[in-house]
């Protein structure tokens, strides 16, 4: 069972406070079964399996709920029943309408806690701003870390599905993660697994976008999930999406370019990251990077001659970050490029990741916009290569040394 440690500290530290606890994150990510480790850790303090409510809104015993009537049915006859304090669990409550009243009148009850996960950022964020006026905590999921995946890996007693007799066992593993991505139900299957993230693409694009907003041109919203994806840690902003679609003949305007860009964030299969100018310590608008919530979905969804090594780690490492909580943007240092700057409780570092530094044109080039910054934060340069080029007070790190000791780095 993989535990989910650094997401368990966090809920941890909020057990028995006057909070709704929210989980988000993309399907799949595992939500569902963190919210049975949540209530497995409440059973070992001593809380009764009985005073505990858990509603799968996508369970075939829940599934016909779609109002909030209809849940507040089930949910007051258990709460009317129990004479000690009762804990609600609902996953994917974003199914229900008007959910948000409901949740908030049971939170408003005596000894009552509840728990809520979704799969849609905008929706459980400003629903529940309405009405709780700061009464909550929200906790963001990810798929598998890596070292979640050799975790899961070494439970389902797997070898890596890769067999490059030239790397480590480890190695091998990281090729399969960097291939196939952390998603629990893909990391499970040792076959098809792009048919398995095809599908997962698919329903999370059905469910949370389409069906959601009622796009009607699916076809087109396709193409532009495509060229996003093709595009993971370049620079896009709508003008440049509005002259590449008109360049190809397809005609929408730009409003509707900047709703799907948002509509791909709330549904957590791009995430947006700014730039900052650090001489001048300003945000640089106009143009953004994205990058996908899990890298499986890059090889799930490109031709391999569309595939880049380099933006697949990069996007790897970016997910490394935000999981442990930092806040990410890229950085200028006059015309020069540093991939992350990274803040958290104070502290920030800085980060160049490339795949390899095949020769001493590429190291200067990725140690040259860090060695323009004249703080005294750390600075990493990441890479694949197993020789040490560390220099001028700046570490140079292993991809795979990093995404393994990350915690103690980070």
């Amino acid at each position: 069972m993989v535990e989910r440690k650094m997401y368990m500290d966090k809920i941890e530290s909020f057990m028995d406070k006057d909070l709704i606890k929210i989980i988000t994150g993309v399907r799949r990510s595992g939500k569902s079964f963190f919210l049975n480790l949540i209530i497995n850790e409440l059973i070992k303090k001593g809380v009764n399996k009985e005073d505990i409510l858990l509603i799968d809104l996508e369970l075939p015993k829940y599934n016909h709920i779609n109002s909030k009537e209809q849940l507040d049915e089930i949910v007051l006859e258990f709460i009317n029943k129990q004479e000690n304090k009762v804990y609600l669990f609902f996953d994917e409550i974003q199914n229900v309408s008007k959910w948000e009243i409901s949740i908030n009148s049971y939170f408003k009850l005596p000894n009552v806690e509840v728990y809520i996960t979704g799969s849609n950022s905008k929706l459980l964020s400003s629903e529940l701003a309405t009405y709780l006026t700061g009464r909550y905590v929200s906790i963001e999921m990810y798929p598998f870390s890596f070292n979640e995946f050799i975790e899961y890996k070494k439970e389902l007693n797997e070898k890596p599905m890769m067999n490059n007799e030239l790397n480590s066992e480890i190695e091998n593993y990281f090729d399969e993660y960097l291939n196939y991505g952390g998603f629990p139900v893909a990391i499970a299957t040792n076959t098809n697994k792009e048919i398995i993230l095809n599908d997962l693409y698919a329903s999370i694009v059905l469910r949370d976008i389409v069906e959601r907003y009622e796009i009607r041109n699916i076809g087109l919203f396709n193409r532009i999930i495509k060229f996003l994806i093709s595009n993971v840690g370049n620079l896009i902003s709508v003008n440049s999406l509005y002259r590449y679609l008109k360049h190809e003949k397809l005609e929408i305007g730009k409003a509707t370019i900047y709703n799907y860009l948002k509509y791909l964030e709330d549904a957590y299969i791009l995430s947006k990251i700014s730039r900052e100018d650090i001489l001048g310590k300003k945000e640089i608008t106009g143009s953004e990077k994205y990058y996908l919530i899990d890298q499986g979905f890059y090889k799930s969804k490109l031709d391999e001659k569309q595939q880049n090594i380099g933006r697949i780690i990069e996007n790897i490492i970016y997910l490394e970050l935000i999981r442990n909580d930092y806040k990410v943007t890229i950085g200028y240092v006059n015309d020069l490029e540093i991939d992350f700057i990274c803040r958290k409780d104070g502290k920030k570092i800085y980060i160049q990741v490339a795949y390899i530094l095949n020769d001493v044109k590429t190291l200067n080039r990725e140690f040259k916009p860090l060695m323009k910054v004249k703080d005294n934060y750390p600075k990493y340069v990441l890479t694949m290569d197993k020789f040490n080029h560390s220099r001028d007070g700046i570490d140079h790190i292993n991809i795979i040394n990093f995404l393994r000791n990350s915690e103690e780095i980070l």
